[in-house]
């Protein structure tokens, strides 16, 4: 009997290309969101000495006992990206699903990425399907790791 891998790796997400501002988000309606979505998060912020920007750092309870930890950078109106830290696919889906459906105006408006699919020369986003449920997400998300996982 073959058993699944449960690949651990971070997961960007964007906004559609050429449209960083297709979420007409700022920070301070993420960490809005966040705290009205999930139980008890641990938020923050901090000057990111990468970008030279303020980015929303938070720690969310996905699952009992499930946390996703998670950096948000939203500047102005042309920019942004989500990046979710040492997840599964299963963790990732869960939220992936959350900002499609309940944070961006529109189910058409999310792209991912992993590191380790970036870690292998594929840098492009992939767009995240409007019509499947966080069990489709996730499936996805397992296939797009096992495409790169060599």
């Amino acid at each position: 009997m073959a058993t699944e891998r449960n690949i651990r790796t971070n997961f960007a997400l964007y906004p559609p290309e050429g449209d960083g501002g297709a979420w007409h988000a700022t920070l301070e309606s993420l960490e809005r969101a966040l705290r009205e979505a999930f139980p008890d998060p641990a938020i923050g912020r901090r000057r990111s000495g990468i970008h030279e920007m303020t980015v929303l750092d938070f720690e969310i309870e996905v699952a009992p006992d499930v946390w996703v930890d998670g950096t948000a950078a939203i500047t102005g109106p042309d920019h942004a990206y989500i990046t979710l830290t040492d997840v599964t696919a299963d963790q990732a889906a869960v939220f992936a699903v959350w900002l499609r459906d309940s944070f961006v105006p529109a189910p058409d408006l999310v792209r991912f990425v992993s590191s380790l699919a970036m870690a292998n020369g594929e840098e492009t986003p992939l767009p995240l399907p409007s019509d499947r449920g966080s069990e489709g997400i996730s499936d996805l998300l397992r296939r797009h790791l096992d495409a790169f996982d060599r």
